[in-house]
């Protein structure tokens, strides 16, 4: 593992609720290293989604201070934003968000569009991020020809075809069976081993499980209890 990727500090998170206001996230101190597989881990209303998006840089925060490699990213104009979620996050959701109507190649190779890549080579990393996650023989599939687990595998193929800076999955395994989620779990090890940066959302201890590090969050506060068990 090498330096720090990821640093936020006393970030704080308050949405307009008419005369009062709510506070999601209460100084949020976070630091995230080149390497590591995070699981953050929090019941249903604890901030945990509301920390993805900011992390995603799908929302900013209210104060405080994000750096993703470096860069203040409270200080970036929209079009970096979008810039930086399509070529530094590799995005995996619980609903694995693939265009049904295209193939699984053709749904690996849309982030690379906005990349300078040829459609050749696009084509070209497509199929070897497909077979890096074992579908080489149903990348002509489209996602309701393929099961949930293949889906999944296809949503992950995509979130790295451009090799992102961070994995981010959203409760990656909520719509997978148990045997299904334990195969793409030990898929996000081998990418992890691999030397991929991965943060995981999730409500399952199981499942935080496979990260080496638990951060738990609770009422917007966040709190560490030591390493995981790596399965």
């Amino acid at each position: 593992m090498s330096g720090e990727i990821l640093s936020m500090k006393n970030l704080v998170k308050v949405y307009p609720m008419g005369e009062d206001d709510l506070t999601v996230l209460k100084g949020i101190d976070l630091s995230v290293a080149e390497g590591e597989f995070i699981a953050v881990l929090g019941p249903s209303g604890s901030g945990k989604s509301t920390l993805m998006n900011i992390i995603g840089c799908l929302d900013t925060p209210t104060s405080g201070e994000y750096y993703l490699s470096g860069r203040k990213i409270g200080d970036q104009s929209e079009r970096t934003l979008a810039h930086i979620r399509n070529q530094e996050i590799g995005f995996i959701f619980q609903s694995f968000q693939l265009l049904t109507r295209q193939t699984a190649l053709k749904n690996v190779e849309l982030p690379m569009v906005y990349s300078s890549l040829s459609a050749a080579k696009r084509r070209e990393r497509a199929i070897h991020m497909l077979e890096r996650v074992g579908l080489e023989d149903r990348m002509y599939h489209r996602p309701t020809q393929l099961s949930g687990g293949q889906q999944q595998r296809v949503a992950i193929a995509r979130a790295i075809s451009t090799n992102p800076t961070i994995l981010l999955a959203d409760e990656p395994t909520g719509a997978l069976d148990q045997r299904t989620g334990r195969q793409v779990l030990d898929l996000f090890c081998e990418l992890n081993a691999e030397g991929r940066t991965i943060i995981m959302i999730t409500h399952d201890p199981a499942i935080a499980a496979y990260a080496s590090r638990i951060v738990y969050i609770l009422d917007g506060e966040i709190g560490e209890r030591g390493e995981g068990d790596v399965h």
